[in-house]
């Protein structure tokens, strides 16, 4: 039975960590704002012990700020601090689109040719919540297909750090230049190709560098 409630409350934690990290990335939570979570506890219907698991992996993501003897807060966005980020991801992205292009399976490869379609489609009509997500599709597929859980796991919260910034910084996007440098890699990983899919990689972390380089 102890088995079976804490499987359940594991499950809760998950669930609880999906929908406050959707709700910080695109900032219906604002940066700065007080997490309080009797409050969290009510409107997500989710019991304190899995809200407190979800608070505490979100503060190990650095999506959440853990003030001692004070509030837990939203962390705040720093463009600084998003450079490290992104020099980071460079290494990691660089590994994982490599190895996605060597491993992918057929069905990967075409799913990767069908959100390269998805993202453009998205960045033209100007729809940045539907980017955002094919985005993150994008990432789930490459990381899957590159089968290498250490570099995808270790990325993952950089990626949605990077989406958090996106959003912050939404008025210095470009979504068709995105959408190019997104696509860029997509199909070289869906055509097999390593060198370029790793190239790809870096001119789309290149973009997003200068791109943060900006609000600098």
């Amino acid at each position: 039975m102890s088995i079976q409630i804490g499987a359940q409350r594991e499950k809760l934690a998950d669930r609880a960590y999906r929908e406050l990290e959707e709700l910080i990335i695109t900032l219906r939570l604002r940066p700065g704002s007080i997490l309080n979570e009797p409050d969290l506890c009510s409107a997500l219907e989710i019991g304190r012990t899995p809200m407190r698991e979800a608070l505490q992996k979100l503060a190990a993501e650095r999506l959440v700020t853990i003030q001692p003897r004070r509030a837990m807060i939203v962390s705040e966005v720093h463009a600084s601090e998003h450079l490290i980020v992104l020099e980071t991801r460079r290494v990691l992205e660089r590994l994982i689109a490599a190895s996605a292009a060597k491993r992918a399976d057929k069905q990967e490869r075409e799913q990767l040719r069908d959100c390269a379609e998805a993202i453009r489609t998205a960045a033209d009509q100007g729809d940045i919540d539907e980017f955002m997500r094919q985005d993150k599709e994008f990432d789930r597929i490459l990381g899957q297909a590159a089968r290498n859980p250490f570099a995808s796991q270790s990325c993952q919260p950089l990626q949605s750090l990077s989406r958090r910034f996106w959003y912050y910084h939404q008025g210095e996007a470009e979504l068709s230049i995105a959408a190019d440098l997104h696509t860029q890699i997509m199909l070289a990983v869906a055509d097999g190709e390593p060198e370029k899919a790793a190239d790809a990689s870096d001119k789309l972390m290149d973009y997003l560098e200068a791109a943060a380089r900006k609000v600098i």
